[in-house]
């Protein structure tokens, strides 16, 4: 409520959030500067200091398992049987609820027992906010029968659980112009209750684990000459920045603040360096044996200084360049240091060796790395998404191994 501009300014201090959180104890001191603008020329003055402390909600990392099921549910179609899924709301202090959780449907299930639910207690606000468990019968054309519904806290939840008695749904029926819950037979049951700490990326920063970034690029000739400003590694005289420059400076500008040394191995792949053939995994900084530059500011100039001394060719491979990552990777976990890798490719096209690059995936998905891969340019990107296993099914290799987790995430730039 106070007009700001009233105010006398004492200081102002400014950092990324990522300096605060890298910190030992969390904890940094800034000094506060106040600008002092007079006619000639703008200076700081300092004006004490101010100390910020970051400190992460307990309740953000406790998730809650549950074994949700039910009994005698009332059928709600007069010729078939009941097709029942659960729905799980918050009550916000307006008195709306929002649903935070729902199971999947039951086919002619009268009894269901539903799979596991996982309630992060941030997600719903503490083990004592009201929740809202509905139970519907599904219909196709989207209007779902509320069969009965209960309202408890996870705290209740687990109350019904540890004594073993089944919670009586009810329907809210018209009675006259008041409403009344009608309490039936069917019941609600919990048959487990568990709650588990999930560490957070803070979690492993305290305990001294460090982020060790890598960079890719795509030299294929399907970028175009980079001569010519059609071309997606055109580099303007203007220095308006293209999308290679972009997708380096954007992710490396985030990732930089976790790695101590700030020097990244840095490749190029699908081009001709000079007096040799065609290489799917080359120093970006030219050298035979040494593959790291120093920051951000040093991949650019080692692309920039790539695109003069290359010829660019193809296909498009990248089982190469992840081979390598996992080979740095799993040198570091074999002399147990606390690192993990995040290796960023860049291309503007479809992947040529889509099954080697599995292979490669499924091989590296044991190790401390992950792998972002961003799409330029204005290519169908459809394939790449089979590479990034966000829809649940996890990558197999041609010899029938699963991929022990997730290490993709694909990015068609154009999107963000």
């Amino acid at each position: 409520m106070l007009k700001l501009e009233e105010q006398q300014s004492l200081g102002e201090a400014s950092c990324a959030l990522s300096e605060i959180v890298t910190k030992p104890n969390r904890s940094l001191t800034l000094d506060l500067v106040r600008r002092v603008e007079s006619v000639s020329s703008t200076h700081s003055q300092h004006h004490g200091k101010l100390t910020v402390h970051a400190e992460e909600c307990f309740s953000s990392r406790t998730t809650a398992e549950m074994m949700l099921s039910c009994l005698d549910l009332e059928s709600k179609d007069l010729f078939s049987k009941c097709d029942p899924f659960l729905v799980i709301s918050k009550l916000v202090e307006s008195g709306i609820s929002i649903p935070v959780c729902k199971t999947e449907v039951l086919k002619n299930d009268h009894n269901p027992t539903w799979k596991p639910v996982f309630l992060n207690i941030q997600q719903v606000g503490s083990k004592d906010s009201p929740l809202v468990i509905e139970c519907f019968n599904f219909n196709s054309n989207g209007k779902h029968d509320l069969i009965g519904k209960v309202q408890k806290s996870l705290a209740d939840l687990e109350k019904i659980h540890s004594g073993r008695e089944g919670e009586n749904l009810f329907l809210p029926t018209l009675v006259g112009h008041d409403c009344e819950n009608k309490i039936l037979k069917s019941k609600l049951f919990v048959g487990n209750f568990s709650e588990t700490i999930q560490h957070t990326f803070l979690d492993y920063l305290a305990g001294g684990v460090e982020l060790n970034f890598m960079v890719a690029i795509d030299f294929t000739a399907s970028n175009g000459n980079p001569r010519l400003p059609d071309s997606l590694h055109y580099i303007d005289p203007s220095g308006r920045q293209n999308a290679y420059q972009k997708a380096i400076y954007e992710v490396g500008e985030v990732l930089q603040f976790y790695d101590t040394d700030k020097c990244f191995p840095a490749w190029g792949f699908g081009a001709r360096p000079i007096d040799g053939p065609v290489s799917h995994c080359f120093n970006l900084n030219g050298s035979n044996n040494y593959c790291k530059v120093e920051g951000i500011r040093g991949i650019m100039m080692a692309y920039t200084s790539a695109l003069f001394n290359v010829s660019l060719a193809g296909p498009t491979l990248f089982g190469h360049v992840i081979n390598k990552a996992a080979l740095i990777a799993s040198q570091s976990l074999a002399d147990e240091a606390q690192k993990y890798f995040v290796l960023l490719i860049i291309t503007d096209g479809v992947v040529t060796d889509l099954q080697e690059t599995k292979d490669a995936l499924v091989k590296a998905s044991d190790l401390p790395l992950s792998i972002l891969i961003v799409g330029v340019g204005g290519a169908d990107f459809k394939e790449m998404e089979i590479l990034d296993a966000d829809k649940g099914e996890r990558l197999e290799s041609s010899t029938g191994r699963v991929a022990s987790r997730d290490i993709v995430q694909f990015v068609p730039f154009r999107d963000v």
